[in-house]
């Protein structure tokens, strides 16, 4: 081993350790030193942020001190590092009441996570920090438009097209290749070709609502970063015209937030994260709505930690599959993993033909379009 590839190593090693008698021999200056000054004052207690030479610092409760120390993390790590020190920061130190002043807000890096929890404060913010606390909503909003909308739109509106073959489509909307396969009994070998005898086409999108959808969330605190991503998607579903959607929220209220779904920003702002869940005074307010059962699909975005009458919500989502709704479990609309769900209520609505599964925001798209489709819905591996 050369010397500079073991001095970098050791380099590494009194990164991780942190603290001076960490058995490395390896002194940290300059940057190394401020990174380490930014990592101790979260990770340990006992000192000043910002000091860079013990890993010994602290945050304590200085809106300025955090400002700074936000500053230096942006600086010194990548921009996915910085979001989870971010999330240790207010899970470990409580700095979710620094986020009430302004500068503080200012100084975050935007993200999924900070948005839960700036919704969680929604009713504690000064009016000094509310339009700045919308802004920093809305920039991660438009990031997960930017992500999500376009790709969304392409895999839905194809969906929807393939589930309207018509038998006299226009010669714009002719489906080729359905229309060979449909009359390979039809070819000609001398000639090498097939005679169309049935034509199969599309549909043509834009004439009518083909297909209704109702997005049911649990707004309970366990679910923020679902909520972010539901908000996202109701908008970019609602923009369809061929597509009726309807955005509800629950807890153990049931609140409809359909008109407001041309903008996500204010969707958000209208739920109220943390409280009880009643999964089945939100499932009779969907099933309420239902009016065309073969063309609607209902979305339950939840953990399944039940709070209401768990027969009865079974009752319906059994009602509903009878009358041919396409009913979907989500436990999670994120990117965040396995979530924590209630297991028996899961494997109840897997007996009743609708498996319960997390699902990334990536794969939300395919999981709407099997859905439109009818067919099997492609459910991740994770959540088998």
């Amino acid at each position: 081993m050369t010397a500079d590839l073991k001095d970098e190593r050791l380099r590494r090693w009194r990164l991780v350790l942190g603290g001076e008698a960490d058995g490395t021999g390896c002194r940290l200056t300059g940057r190394d030193a401020a990174m380490d000054g930014a990592l101790a004052a979260l990770y340990r207690s006992g000192g000043e942020a910002g000091q860079g030479a013990a890993r010994s610092a602290g945050l304590g409760g200085s809106a300025p001190k955090v400002a700074r120390w936000l500053g230096d993390i942006r600086e010194y790590f990548p921009t996915t590092v910085v979001q989870l020190m971010q999330q240790d920061a207010i899970s470990r130190l409580g700095l979710d009441r620094l986020l009430l002043e302004p500068e503080m807000l200012e100084a975050v890096e935007p993200d999924v996570h900070l948005v839960g929890t700036l919704l969680s404060l929604k009713h504690a913010l000064p009016e000094t920090t509310r339009e700045t606390a919308r802004a920093v909503v809305g920039k991660v909003v438009a990031e997960l438009e930017r992500r999500l909308a376009d790709r969304t739109r392409a895999t839905l509106g194809g969906a929807l097209d393939r589930s309207a073959k018509v038998s006299r489509p226009r010669h714009q909307d002719i489906d080729w290749g359905a229309t060979v396969r449909a009359n390979l009994k039809n070819y000609l070998p001398e000639y090498r070709t097939v005679v169309p005898e049935r034509l199969v086409g599309y549909a043509r999108a834009q004439r009518a609502v083909k297909k209704d959808v109702i997005l049911c969330i649990d707004q309970s605190g366990s679910m923020a970063a679902s909520v972010v991503h539901s908000a996202v998607f109701g908008a970019v579903l609602a923009s369809m015209k061929s597509l009726a959607t309807r955005l509800v929220v629950f807890d153990t209220s049931v609140v409809d937030l359909t008109e407001q779904l041309t903008d996500p920003v204010d969707v958000l702002f209208a739920t109220q994260l943390g409280g009880g869940t009643d999964i089945n005074r939100a499932l009779a307010y969907c099933q309420s709505k239902i009016t065309r059962p073969a063309e609607t699909i209902v979305v339950l975005i939840s953990d399944l930690y039940e709070g209401g009458i768990r027969n009865e919500m079974l009752k319906r989502v059994a009602a509903m599959k009878a009358a041919g709704v396409q009913f979907i479990a989500l436990l999670a609309l994120s990117d965040e993993g396995a979530p924590s769900y209630d297991h028996a209520h899961a494997a109840a609505l897997a007996a009743l033909g609708a498996p319960a599964f997390a699902c990334t925001p990536d794969v939300f798209p395919d999981i709407m379009a099997a859905a439109i489709e009818k067919r099997p819905l492609p459910i991740p591996d994770a959540g088998k």
